[in-house]
């Protein structure tokens, strides 16, 4: 066990460092539902995993176990009872680990390309994973082939699950919902054309995106919502925009935290429409991030985004790190709405 809690000044928001780094950039951070342990995915395809310890106001972590991929690992889930991960990636194919038990890895889904986006759905017992062959595949991990496949206009490139709706963003600017109820037709078919220059990523709780153009939008999926729904600018420094690469809500507060090319993480609170906490930036981009079940933890990846492609990446002299921040309440804690009277 290595504890960081010594080293915390050394990164500019307090964190603490998991150890040993993936050798290269980092695709995916998914906290286990029921415990403080922590999986990551890598482009070294790779899947690691660290136990997570807190002793006051430092956080120690403990590698656990990884397994490989053929190639390039690009996202994960847990299954809901936290026994289990699943990963996908470049090598076209989902793994199922069985971590808890300590069994080895198999192979439960397969698409025609690379799987870029996953989820466990608790009602349904299934896994849903989302491709760039244009298809989200649900499937019974039993099962060798999928119990429906559903064509997508375009590349998936992320989904969010939160019973009985899933929200797929695409290529070409599309964000459709489908009712888990009945999965083999959709709900709100092609809801809205979200107008930013692409999606980036969907949040966990599927009424917010994020996008490439450092905005995100709230959109609420109840019609009667709708005259709440609002867009702001977000991780931008003057004329310079940046992705948004993650967003994950709070799991007891309901606020949610954005993270970004420009190496920064916030916390939003969208009921009040205002920041919570400016954050300092890290040195390289923040790729994905994810509280823990209690968002007593956030952790957050710095590492090259691939922004500038694949011949300004070198592995060797761009670090990949995996950071820990221990949200202080004021952090990430909606502030009680103000209201005024006239006389």
């Amino acid at each position: 066990m290595v504890t960081f809690g010594a080293t915390a000044n050394s990164n500019p928001n307090k964190s603490f460092e998991v150890t040993p780094s993936p050798s290269d950039s980092i695709s995916s951070l998914s906290f286990s539902p029921r415990a403080d342990v922590l999986v990551a995915t890598s482009w070294d395809n790779q899947v690691r995993c660290w136990e997570i310890s807190r002793s006051g106001t430092s956080l120690s972590s403990a590698p656990k176990a990884s397994i490989s991929h053929d190639q390039p690992v690009l996202c994960s889930a847990w299954k809901d009872d936290g026994t289990t991960v699943f990963s996908g990636g470049c090598d076209k194919q989902a793994k199922m680990w069985p971590l808890l038990s300590g069994g080895q890895p198999v192979t439960v889904a397969v698409h025609d390309a690379p799987i870029v986006d996953m989820a466990w759905i608790p009602g349904m017992n299934l896994l849903v994973t989302g491709s760039w062959d244009k298809t989200l595949k649900y499937w019974d991990t039993r099962q060798q082939t999928p119990v429906h496949t559903q064509q997508l206009p375009d590349k998936c490139y992320s989904l969010s699950v939160k019973h009985p709706l899933l929200v797929v963003g695409t290529a070409d600017r599309n964000l459709i919902v489908y009712n888990l109820q009945n999965p083999q037709a959709r709900s709100f078919a092609l809801l809205f054309l979200y107008r930013v220059q692409e999606n980036r990523v969907t949040a966990e709780v599927p009424d917010e995106v994020g996008s490439i153009e450092g905005r995100v939008g709230v959109h609420h999926l109840d019609g009667s919502q709708q005259d709440k729904n609002f867009t702001f600018k977000c991780h931008r420094d003057g004329n310079d925009i940046y992705s948004v690469n993650a967003l994950n809500f709070h799991p007891v507060h309901g606020t949610f935290a954005t993270a970004g090319s420009d190496g920064a993480f916030h916390f939003w609170d969208k009921d009040n429409k205002q920041r919570l906490k400016v954050m300092s930036r890290c040195s390289q981009p923040i790729t994905c991030s994810s509280f823990n079940h209690d968002g007593s933890i956030y952790a957050y990846a710095s590492c090259y985004d691939w922004s500038k492609g694949a011949e300004n990446h070198n592995p060797a002299t761009a670090k990949s790190s995996i950071f820990l921040h221990l949200p202080e309440e004021s952090e990430v804690k909606a502030k009680p709405k103000v209201t005024t009277s006239r006389k």
